[in-house]
């Protein structure tokens, strides 16, 4: 068993993501991440700044953002971005322990700024999600 497959159903029970929902996107996840690329995080989120545009599927691995889409009338997926890390620049996060969020923007090489805000089901796991981002983006910056 590869490192992605050994890491991805851990990290997404973590975050209490579904089984049906990660089976839906991981076909997409799968052509975007390499075998050897472990999964730090997979979580549902939104556009913050376009609340009606559906449901986004987050994955952070150790070397690539993966992002995709779900429609709300016909339950389409389509992949909303696949940046390397190396390719994301001014990466921002901002953990609200009191609205139970975490808003994360990046801005990719095309220029174009993605935010998004992941809601967690408990204030605790704000941190947890704060350090996941700290781990994988200032590892990032010291290299």
């Amino acid at each position: 068993m590869d490192v992605f497959s050994r890491t991805f159903l851990p990290a997404a029970a973590e975050a209490g993501v579904t089984l049906p929902t990660v089976s839906r996107h991981l076909p997409i996840f799968r052509r975007c991440v390499d075998q050897d690329d472990a999964t730090v995080l997979v979580t549902r989120c939104a556009d913050p700044d376009r609340p009606r545009s559906g449901e986004f599927l987050l994955l952070l691995t150790s070397r690539r953002l993966v992002v995709t889409r779900e429609t709300r009338v016909l339950r389409r997926l389509r992949l909303h971005l696949n940046a390397n890390l190396r390719h994301l620049s001014d990466v921002t996060w901002s953990p609200d322990p009191m609205g139970s969020t975490v808003d994360i923007a990046a801005t990719a090489v095309d220029g174009v700024r993605e935010r998004f805000r992941v809601r967690v089901s408990e204030p605790d796991r704000v941190w947890r999600f704060d350090a996941l981002f700290k781990q994988v983006f200032r590892s990032r910056v010291a290299v």
